[in-house]
Protein backbone atom coordinates (compact mmCIF):
# COMPACT_ATOMS: atom_id res chain seq x y z
CA UNK A 1 0.00 0.00 0.00
CA UNK A 2 1.59 3.27 -1.00
CA UNK A 3 1.80 6.20 1.57
CA UNK A 4 -0.96 8.34 -0.97
CA UNK A 5 -3.43 5.52 -1.13
CA UNK A 6 -7.13 5.44 0.46
CA UNK A 7 -8.23 2.73 2.49
CA UNK A 8 -11.76 2.71 4.26
CA UNK A 9 -12.72 0.65 7.30
CA UNK A 10 -16.22 0.09 8.85
CA UNK A 11 -17.39 -1.15 12.05
CA UNK A 12 -20.69 -3.01 12.32
CA UNK A 13 -23.25 -4.66 15.29
CA UNK A 14 -24.64 -7.74 14.77
CA UNK A 15 -27.34 -7.64 17.09
CA UNK A 16 -30.30 -10.56 17.94
CA UNK A 17 -33.60 -10.73 19.54
CA UNK A 18 -34.79 -13.74 21.53
CA UNK A 19 -36.04 -15.23 18.26
CA UNK A 20 -32.39 -14.94 17.17
CA UNK A 21 -33.00 -12.31 14.13
CA UNK A 22 -30.66 -10.21 13.17
CA UNK A 23 -31.63 -6.09 13.78
CA UNK A 24 -31.19 -4.44 10.34
CA UNK A 25 -31.83 -0.94 8.93
CA UNK A 26 -32.91 0.46 5.57
CA UNK A 27 -30.74 3.07 4.35
CA UNK A 28 -32.14 6.34 3.08
CA UNK A 29 -28.87 6.99 0.67
CA UNK A 30 -26.96 5.18 -1.76
CA UNK A 31 -29.17 1.96 -3.08
CA UNK A 32 -31.22 2.16 -0.01
CA UNK A 33 -30.46 -1.50 1.03
CA UNK A 34 -30.98 -3.10 4.38
CA UNK A 35 -27.46 -3.64 6.28
CA UNK A 36 -26.52 -3.76 9.80
CA UNK A 37 -25.91 -1.24 12.02
CA UNK A 38 -22.50 0.46 11.85
CA UNK A 39 -20.45 2.74 10.11
CA UNK A 40 -16.83 3.83 8.54
CA UNK A 41 -14.36 5.15 11.16
CA UNK A 42 -13.40 8.87 11.01
CA UNK A 43 -9.61 9.51 11.43
CA UNK A 44 -7.96 8.59 14.56
CA UNK A 45 -10.77 6.93 15.87
CA UNK A 46 -10.32 3.09 16.80
CA UNK A 47 -12.77 0.11 15.61
CA UNK A 48 -14.57 0.09 19.18
CA UNK A 49 -14.97 4.21 18.88
CA UNK A 50 -16.70 3.93 15.69
CA UNK A 51 -18.75 1.43 16.31
CA UNK A 52 -19.97 2.57 19.52
CA UNK A 53 -20.60 6.19 17.70
CA UNK A 54 -22.04 4.68 14.63
CA UNK A 55 -24.61 3.43 16.54
CA UNK A 56 -25.49 5.62 18.77
CA UNK A 57 -26.08 7.90 15.70
CA UNK A 58 -28.21 5.45 13.67
CA UNK A 59 -30.43 3.92 16.81
CA UNK A 60 -30.60 6.54 18.90
CA UNK A 61 -29.54 4.17 21.58
CA UNK A 62 -25.92 2.54 23.19
CA UNK A 63 -25.33 -0.91 22.68
CA UNK A 64 -22.75 -2.59 24.44
CA UNK A 65 -19.86 -4.70 22.62
CA UNK A 66 -19.55 -8.44 23.41
CA UNK A 67 -16.60 -9.69 20.55
CA UNK A 68 -15.29 -9.11 17.58
CA UNK A 69 -15.62 -11.94 15.04
CA UNK A 70 -15.15 -11.52 11.41
CA UNK A 71 -12.65 -8.73 9.48
CA UNK A 72 -14.14 -9.00 5.62
CA UNK A 73 -12.62 -7.09 2.53
CA UNK A 74 -15.59 -5.90 0.48
CA UNK A 75 -13.29 -5.49 -3.07
CA UNK A 76 -15.89 -3.48 -4.64
CA UNK A 77 -15.22 -0.43 -2.39
CA UNK A 78 -12.13 -1.63 -1.19
CA UNK A 79 -13.23 -1.24 2.57
CA UNK A 80 -12.68 -3.86 5.48
CA UNK A 81 -15.46 -3.92 7.31
CA UNK A 82 -14.93 -4.99 11.02
CA UNK A 83 -17.95 -7.17 12.67
CA UNK A 84 -18.59 -7.56 16.15
CA UNK A 85 -21.50 -9.26 18.33
CA UNK A 86 -23.19 -6.67 20.21
CA UNK A 87 -25.90 -6.47 22.65
CA UNK A 88 -28.79 -3.95 23.30
CA UNK A 89 -29.69 -2.27 27.29
CA UNK A 90 -32.51 -4.46 28.04
CA UNK A 91 -35.51 -1.98 27.34
CA UNK A 92 -33.96 -0.35 24.72
CA UNK A 93 -35.88 1.78 22.70
CA UNK A 94 -34.76 1.65 19.06
CA UNK A 95 -35.12 5.40 17.08
CA UNK A 96 -33.58 5.90 13.75
CA UNK A 97 -31.87 8.84 12.53
CA UNK A 98 -32.60 10.16 9.29
CA UNK A 99 -30.09 7.64 7.38
CA UNK A 100 -32.14 5.08 7.78
CA UNK A 101 -36.29 5.07 7.13
CA UNK A 102 -37.05 1.60 9.01
CA UNK A 103 -35.20 -1.21 11.12
CA UNK A 104 -36.39 -4.52 11.60
CA UNK A 105 -35.40 -7.96 12.90
CA UNK A 106 -34.36 -10.38 9.99
CA UNK A 107 -33.71 -14.17 9.48
CA UNK A 108 -30.92 -15.52 8.06
CA UNK A 109 -32.79 -16.51 4.85
CA UNK A 110 -33.59 -12.60 4.02
CA UNK A 111 -30.21 -11.34 3.88
CA UNK A 112 -27.96 -11.47 0.76
CA UNK A 113 -25.28 -14.30 0.75
CA UNK A 114 -22.71 -11.82 1.90
CA UNK A 115 -24.55 -10.28 5.09
CA UNK A 116 -25.73 -14.61 6.07
CA UNK A 117 -21.71 -15.55 6.01
CA UNK A 118 -20.79 -12.55 8.24
CA UNK A 119 -23.54 -13.25 10.77
CA UNK A 120 -23.04 -17.00 10.54
CA UNK A 121 -19.43 -16.37 11.83
CA UNK A 122 -20.99 -13.85 14.30
CA UNK A 123 -23.10 -16.33 16.03
CA UNK A 124 -21.04 -18.87 15.56
CA UNK A 125 -17.76 -17.84 17.20
CA UNK A 126 -15.19 -20.26 18.75
CA UNK A 127 -12.32 -17.49 19.35
CA UNK A 128 -11.14 -17.37 16.33
CA UNK A 129 -11.65 -13.74 13.93
CA UNK A 130 -12.43 -15.15 10.34
CA UNK A 131 -11.48 -12.94 7.28
CA UNK A 132 -13.32 -13.43 3.66
CA UNK A 133 -12.77 -11.37 0.53
CA UNK A 134 -16.91 -10.38 -1.13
Amino acid sequence: MGFDDTYRMSSHAVITNGRGEILMLKATYGNLGWGFPGGALDPGETIHEALLRECMEELLCEVGIRYLSGIYHHSGVNSHALIFRCELPENAEIRLSEEHSEWRYRTLDEMNPTQRKRVEDCLSFDGTVKSAVF
